[in-house]
């Protein structure tokens, strides 16, 4: 029998071995609990900044370093849960944005069926749109609309304008039409660290029309962590919860490589970060994403690829914490 020291410290090698996301197998999501999964998508961005479909790659490169138990939890996530990574979404139309927002529901709709809770590497932030457009409502959700814990620097409730660039179910736009579409309750929801310089005066308005909690990046400052935690937990308590985290709401100097990076501002640290992903432990977590990491500006150590499994491995141990005994 190998020894488990041994076999530890070698899954921990990321440079070891074949890359899966947390070195999981690779397999399809019936009978896992948990289903990693990339979308690998960037034409929902609309601007030049359109490598973001190479995340799932990088983070499938680096994540065996987070192949770790979770010490502010004593758990191990990966004996606890049953954690599967389904691989990429398939989207032969991939300068479409609209069919691969489609592909994208489709496919989590298998996940859905399947009763796995689906963890994401992106992709652009329109992937969370194809996402809960299968979510919302579903199986997971036990028929409700999902509530959004949404760590970003922007509002992406852009309805001033019908479109980005061409793209309609963009990455500026999901935010609203899944409201529209009752796919999330936006009063149950909380929109944290939006931050930056506005190109228009009234650019956060449409997020305070549909209902959003919004906490700017002042407001955060000026309230504290703790405030801010126990309005998440008071809104989000009791409903179906659906993290999405775009590695843009970090400062720069945390998460270099990310698109539409807003650097006149500071951002969260990861620790601060983390704090406001904890607010929801222990709550009914159907799923969760993370995007807009750009692999062709990262820095030679892969520190935002790095960033951004550690923030999947915070999503996973959150859920797996939640599920019962095997």
């Amino acid at each position: 029998m190998a020894d488990p020291h041994h076999e530890s410290m070698m899954n921990n090698l990321y440079w070891w071995g074949v890359p899966t996301l947390f070195r999981c197998p690779h397999v399809g999501p019936e009978g896992h609990d948990i289903a990693l999964a990339g979308v690998p998508h960037s034409t929902g961005n609309g601007t030049t900044e359109r490598d973001q479909h190479l995340g799932p790659r990088a983070v499938r490169h680096v994540s065996a370093l987070q192949r770790r138990m979770h010490g502010g939890f004593r758990l191990d996530p990966w004996s606890k849960a049953r954690i599967a990574d389904v691989g990429d979404v398939p989207m032969p139309r991939a300068n479409d944005n609209e069919d691969c927002i489609a592909q994208i529901t489709e496919f989590y709709r298998k996940i859905d069926a399947a009763g796995a809770r689906p963890v994401s590497i992106g992709g652009d932030h329109s992937i969370t749109g194809g996402i809960v457009q299968a979510l919302g409502g579903g199986a997971l959700a036990g028929g409700e609309p999902v509530c959004f814990l949404h760590l970003d620097a922007h509002t992406d409730v852009f309805t001033k304008v019908d479109h980005f660039l061409g793209a309609k179910k963009s990455a500026a736009h999901w935010g609203a039409y899944l409201a529209d579409q009752g796919h999330v309750d936006p009063k149950g929801s909380m929109q944290i660290g939006i931050r930056g310089h506005p190109r228009t005066l009234d650019w956060i308005e449409p997020s305070y029309e549909y209902g959003y909690n919004v906490v700017t990046m002042a407001e955060y400052r000026t309230r504290g962590a703790a405030d801010v935690i126990a309005q998440i937990r008071d809104v989000l308590d009791g409903r179906p919860v659906y993290i999405t985290f775009d590695l843009d709401c970090l400062d720069p100097t945390v998460a270099p490589a990310v698109a539409n990076i807003e650097p006149g501002v500071r951002g969260f640290d990861i620790d601060e970060a983390v704090a406001l992903l904890h607010a929801v432990r222990g709550m009914n977590i159907v799923g969760g994403d993370v995007v807009c990491l750009m692999p062709t500006k990262d820095q030679p150590n892969n520190i935002t690829a790095m960033v951004a499994a550690a923030v999947m491995f915070e999503m996973i141990a959150l859920i797996a914490e939640t599920l019962p005994d095997r």
